[in-house]
């Protein structure tokens, strides 16, 4: 991540298990956040922010969202997570609400953002936000932006990502007729994406596994030195506490796919 600016503050952290019916630990989308009442569930966690005060952190950051973090749904409400919350890649795309408590400049309303990039360095606590400065400064009360981003504490709690009813497949710039690569944006859901399948044509049956190539982004090669055959329909696999959930996009990917493009699926989680 390229550091333009890096300020430390104290944050609170919510993990709660009592409402949290899939407890995987600080993982996304779990419940309706009109239910959290109990202070007493808020733990203590660290926090950093880091790139220009209204910017988006980094350009996509190591999950490989690139420019869609500047856009619509995101709009810069993003963050690096420690190794707790990128989890090597599985935690990119979860979503936290988060909001200011205990300092001034705090508006004590929450926001939410996505982890869409690693923090190698977060090591203040075992869980660490290393957030954009437009989502820091969302925390504030109008006008005291910078104030909040300077100290602070934040309370952190886990939410839905609540970014509509689509899946976004994001087609990797490198991706060719015998390769294939996306980046999964906006996926909702209660656990973490562990296998991504990929069904090819309108009559083909057969599902072939693809592979985490880093971030969210997940690839195939042909095995067979042939192209691969469009349309291409998505299985999507999430696990949380040793239950699975199934997903299909059927021909979410059309005969005519294009690198650089973004695909939307009527699906979701």
């Amino acid at each position: 991540m390229d550091v333009v600016l890096h300020y430390m503050f104290s944050l609170i952290l919510l993990l709660s298990l009592l409402l949290n019916p899939c407890y995987c630990l600080l993982h996304r989308k779990l419940f309706n956040v009109s239910k959290i009442e109990n202070e007493d569930q808020w733990q203590t966690a660290a926090a950093t922010w880091y790139g220009a005060p209204d910017g988006g952190g980094t350009d996509g950051g190591a999950c490989g969202y690139v420019d869609s973090v500047d856009k619509p749904p995101l709009s810069k409400m993003v963050s690096a997570g420690g190794h707790s919350l990128f989890l090597d890649g599985e935690g990119c795309g979860a979503c936290y609400e988060v909001k200011c408590t205990e300092n001034g400049a705090c508006s004590g309303k929450a926001v939410t953002v996505m982890i869409s990039d690693e923090c190698p360095g977060c090591a203040l606590k075992s869980v660490q936000f290393d957030m954009s400065g437009t989502a820091f400064g969302s925390m504030a009360s109008p006008g005291k932006a910078d104030e909040l981003r300077k100290a602070g504490q934040l309370n952190n709690i886990q939410v839905a990502c609540s970014f509509g009813n689509s899946i976004a497949f994001r087609i990797d710039g490198g991706a060719n007729p015998y390769y294939f690569a996306t980046e999964i944006e906006y996926e909702n859901g209660d656990g973490d994406l562990v296998d991504i399948e990929l069904k090819q044509g309108h009559k083909s049956d057969t599902w072939l596994p693809m592979k985490r190539s880093w971030g969210a982004r997940w690839a195939l090669q042909s095995s067979s030195g042939s192209e691969l055959q469009p349309p291409f329909s998505i299985k999507l696999i999430e696990a949380c506490k040793g239950t699975n959930k199934t997903l299909v996009a059927d021909n979410v990917i059309p005969l005519n796919w294009q690198p650089d493009q973004v695909y939307r699926s009527v699906v979701n989680f």
